[in-house]
């Protein structure tokens, strides 16, 4: 197998204020592994929040593809990646790593990867629109243009200083768009005083549930907010494990799974197995990252009582295409692989990349 990866920066359409920082742009790192004529593709963005650097992200792909060297074919490297102890290298890497295996191998069978994972049906589900710490006329606005687009569901990000703030946004939302289902996110940004005196007035306003209201690191404080909320809590930072997810299974209302926290399509799959009858609900969330990003979790849809799958969505420009989302709904199709292909706009994306941006590093 000949394993490649080339560095591209994706740029928001306008900069995302969350509690603990702006973000405007990010780096993604894609990896190409070929075999027999057919190529699979992965992706993994940095991220600060989780200490992953451009650097750090591209020495970890290119010893992980040193590795795949060992193999005689991408189902047999596939079958060892889903074997390894968990932790051996980052959940983002392990995550990006199965995608383009997963992809080659569906490729390979002419089959989707849902399919080789066992749904029959197309996945699909409404997504959450993301909206960030923004004046609350301008969220207003966002909403409305929403709405009007087809997006059922609206995310509204919280945690700025002034709790009247958040309130206002809320209010304003709400009011802009009175049939979306809303769901808040203060990123861990309140005090347990403060979301107690919140979560009622948010369920007053029709909120459905809340991501992880509370600073990580203490699950034990969470589940006690879940058990006495208005509204379902989910847990977000707190729940990055199987481990984290066992402790608070049947104790939050829902785990928000990103693949790229808790290691990929397989992983999300144990979670999602684990929590199966015990009153918390899946969450499927992501990183703000390109459609090559997002579509494994996409193949994963069938799964989740609530889809947050928007990354996406929040570029200038996405370099993918395959799973829609513009009309607020998300959709794995049924042709081969993860289903999706660069853009001719793409400077060629993976299909050829340019001189100086790609790297063979297998």
């Amino acid at each position: 197998m000949n394993v490649s990866q080339r560095t591209v920066t994706l740029h928001l359409a306008e900069p995302l204020r969350i509690s603990r920082s702006t973000m405007a742009a990010r780096d993604a790192v894609w990896l190409r592994i070929e075999h027999a004529g057919q190529r699979g593709h992965g992706e993994a963005v940095s991220s600060a929040y989780y200490g992953l650097d451009t650097a750090t992200l591209k020495r970890l792909l290119h010893e992980a593809a040193l590795e795949l060297g060992r193999f005689a074919d991408p189902e047999s490297a596939l079958r060892a990646l889903w074997e390894e102890e968990p932790g051996r290298r980052p959940a983002a890497v392990t995550a990006a790593v199965e995608s383009a295996l997963l992809d080659l191998c569906g490729k390979r069978a002419g089959r989707p990867v849902h399919r080789l994972v066992g749904a029959t049906a197309e996945p699909f589900a409404a997504t959450a629109r993301t909206l960030g710490i923004v004046p609350a006329g301008r969220a207003a606005a966002q909403a409305r243009c929403l709405a009007d687009s087809g997006f059922s569901v609206i995310k509204v990000k919280a945690g700025a200083p002034d709790a009247e703030d958040d309130m206002a946004r809320i209010r304003a939302v709400r009011t802009a768009a009175p049939h979306a289902r809303l769901l808040l996110d203060p990123n861990g940004a309140w005090s347990v005083a403060r979301a107690r005196e919140l979560l009622p007035l948010c369920a007053e306003l029709g909120v459905e549930a809340v991501e992880q209201p509370i600073a990580p690191g203490d699950p034990e404080a969470l589940a006690r907010l879940a058990e006495h909320s208005p509204l379902p809590v989910i847990a977000d930072e707190d729940a990055v494990s199987l481990e984290d997810v066992h402790r608070l299974a049947g104790r939050v209302q829902g785990v928000n799974v990103k693949l790229a926290k808790c290691g990929g399509v397989r992983a999300a799959l144990r979670i999602a197995s684990l929590i199966e009858g015990s009153g918390t609900a899946l969450m499927l969330g992501c990183l703000t990252a390109s459609t090559l990003g997002i579509a494994p979790a996409v193949h994963l849809a069938g799964h989740a009582r609530w889809a947050d799958l928007d990354g996406h969505l929040l570029l200038a420009h996405d370099p993918w295409t395959g799973i829609g989302g513009t009309d607020g709904v998300v959709r794995a199709s049924g042709r081969p692989g993860l289903g999706v292909r660069p853009l001719a706009t793409a400077t060629g994306a993976c299909a050829e990349e340019e001189e100086g941006h790609r790297e063979d590093v297998a």
